[in-house]
């Protein structure tokens, strides 16, 4: 199991940009899926955008064209680029990783950091 650490959030205004980091405390290189989600304030937490370990990412629509996931190996860290970024985009944003097939088997999650865009 790896321990998650996100960094990079903060108070934006809308139209602006954050670049969060998901710093792991071992090797990433193994993990099938690394993910952003985002908890808005009363709401689920959501999938906002996916990475496989072969490179193929995900979005969810509504951050498609705005949005951008990326991992570094060598650093053992995933990032989220964020830009245009809209009042409906604050939230907790958490880090996942999930690691299945060959042991061990993992579904870790980071503590969060807070993203708040202002209108």
């Amino acid at each position: 199991q790896v321990q998650l650490a996100e960094s990079g959030g903060g108070l934006v205004q809308a139209g602006g940009s954050l670049r969060l980091s998901c710093a792991a405390s071992g090797s990433i290189f193994n993990i099938n899926i690394m993910g952003w989600y985002r908890q808005a304030p009363g709401k689920q937490r959501e999938l906002v955008a996916s990475i496989t370990s072969g490179g193929s990412r995900n979005y969810v629509d509504f951050v498609k064209g705005r949005f951008t996931i990326s991992r570094d190996n060598a650093k053992n860290t995933v990032y989220l680029q964020m830009n245009s970024l809209k009042s409906e985009d604050t939230g907790v944003y958490y880090c996942n990783a999930k690691k299945y097939g060959l042991p061990p088997i993992f579904n870790s999650w980071g503590q969060g950091t807070q993203v708040t865009v202002s209108s």
